[in-house]
């Protein structure tokens, strides 16, 4: 079973590494961009079948490992 994690600073998180992002495709002449916000992506590869116990145990690493929850929001998508 597949699984991807998407992590994001919680609103009102400052995000000078989207501003740099941002900045740097005005300089590049793309124009349109009215704001960054970055994050990160975890791609899992898991065992088993069951997705309400994969669900669990992403949420656990969430917790634990994968995100900041202080000033993190993360989401968490399964496929077969």
């Amino acid at each position: 079973m597949k699984a991807r994690v998407t992590v994001t600073l919680k609103a009102g998180v400052l995000d000078p590494q989207g501003q740099a992002i941002e900045g740097s495709l005005r300089s590049l002449a793309f124009a349109g961009v009215a704001s960054v916000r970055q994050g990160k992506v975890f791609d899992l590869v898991l065992d088993g079948t069951d997705i309400e116990a994969a669900r669990s145990q992403l949420n656990s690493m969430c917790e634990k490992l994968l995100a900041n929850t202080v000033i993190e929001n993360y989401a968490v998508e399964i496929s077969n």
